[in-house]
């Protein structure tokens, strides 16, 4: 079978909730990025295939198929096309899936995989306000099927988060000690300059402005989501503003370009589950990635797993046993923040660069998406 390579990966900082990048279009964003990997790269502009982005909810400075809009705010070729699409939070993930399997297919050789999401300008509950006029409350509204198969139970990524930290019986210490780590290796990544190769400054912003000096004393006093819950915006992830891109070419394109691949696609899956508990789904999918592959979890190096809230994350270390050691080794979502669109590429740019600093050989990404599906992508350092 035809083989899909990783020659590049990178990614803007990302920048905070009304922070340094907060007023920047987001066309202007992904065209940064995309504009940054092309220059840095011997394939000619003209070459290039195809741009996937991901975004979600893509409405105003982010509707009308923002990965075309990107491309050619970058000021590159007119005939290169581009698709954006909407797997919720794993959307750019799955832009690395589309363009691999473009690859493998022998129907493309040069493709970029991204994702933008400005959630300063649009933030997440965008469509659904924008949708009200029309008389939709939420995208379920409506609905008989699915009244009848999953009756009136809220579909809220917070309520699936307080569903999984009580079927887990995870507490609210376990859950800010975890939030709290998140933020130390956060910090520690960028003091050591971890994360400055992957980055693509920005708007005077050379690192991601995310990361916060906090306590367990500080996360103690914030107020539940949800009355009488345990979840706060302490064990949640941030919004964010940002853009990534990563370089994936056939084997026909490195040896016609003389291109040396950083990385190949070993293996992608995707598998879903219960869709009220909406981000459970790691779990089972991490399980089928393993059976698929062939592999198993302890030649895995590293994980990426999204910290979309803590019990995320928490659940799936208790029903797969892979340690926090080598999770999120270098923070996540708690600390850095999850630019939805952006962060399936943001997250595996970062897994590719810590396997090269530490020489890992393979990493898996996973993360949970709204429906109740995840995508998992292991990579191969070569």
């Amino acid at each position: 079978m035809a083989e899909a390579y990783i020659v590049d990966a990178l990614r803007t900082p990302t920048g905070k909730r009304k922070g340094s990048l907060s007023q920047i279009h987001g066309a202007d964003l992904g065209a940064h990025v995309l504009k940054a990997l092309v220059e840095r790269n011997a394939i000619p502009a003209d070459d290039y295939d195809d741009v996937i982005f991901g975004c979600l909810d893509a409405i105003g400075p982010l509707a009308g198929n923002i990965a075309r809009t990107c491309w050619l705010s970058a000021g590159l070729p007119l005939h290169v096309p581009g698709v954006t699409i909407d797997r919720q939070c794993g959307s750019s993930q799955q832009a690395v899936h589309f363009a691999a399997q473009a690859v493998m297919s022998g129907t493309q050789d040069v493709i970029v995989a991204g994702g933008v999401q400005t959630m300063t300008q649009i933030p997440i509950s965008s469509a659904m306000i924008a949708a009200k006029p029309l008389g939709f409350a939420d995208p379920f509204s409506g609905s008989k099927g699915w009244t009848a198969r999953f009756g009136s139970e809220p579909v809220s990524q917070f309520h699936g988060a307080q569903l999984i930290a009580d079927k887990w019986n995870i507490s609210r210490e376990e859950m800010e000690r975890f939030s709290l780590e998140s933020h130390v290796r956060a910090r520690r990544a960028i003091a050591e300059g971890r994360f400055k190769k992957e980055i693509v400054a920005i708007n005077g912003l050379e690192h991601d402005e995310t990361t916060r000096e906090t306590s367990l004393e500080q996360m103690q006093k914030l107020e539940p989501l949800a009355p009488g819950g345990t979840i706060t915006a302490g064990v949640s992830s941030q919004t964010g503003d940002a853009a990534s891109a990563m370089l994936i070419v056939s084997e026909r394109a490195l040896k016609k370009y003389n291109l040396k691949p950083r990385a190949r696609i070993q293996h992608m899956s995707v598998y879903a589950d219960d869709p009220i508990f909406m981000l459970t789904a790691p779990i089972p999918a991490t399980h089928y990635a393993m059976k698929k592959s062939g592999m198993k979890l302890e030649d895995i190096d590293l994980v990426e797993i999204n910290e979309a809230f803590a019990p995320v994350v928490l659940a799936w270390f208790k029903e797969t046993g892979y340690p926090h050691a080598k999770t999120n080794v270098n923070g996540g979502g708690i600390a850095l923040a999850h630019p939805l669109g952006a962060t399936g590429v943001k997250l595996m740019t970062t897994l590719l660069h810590e396997l090269e600093r530490t020489g890992g050989r393979y990493g898996l990404q996973t993360m949970c998406e709204g429906g109740g599906v995840a995508n998992v992508t292991i990579i191969e350092r070569l």
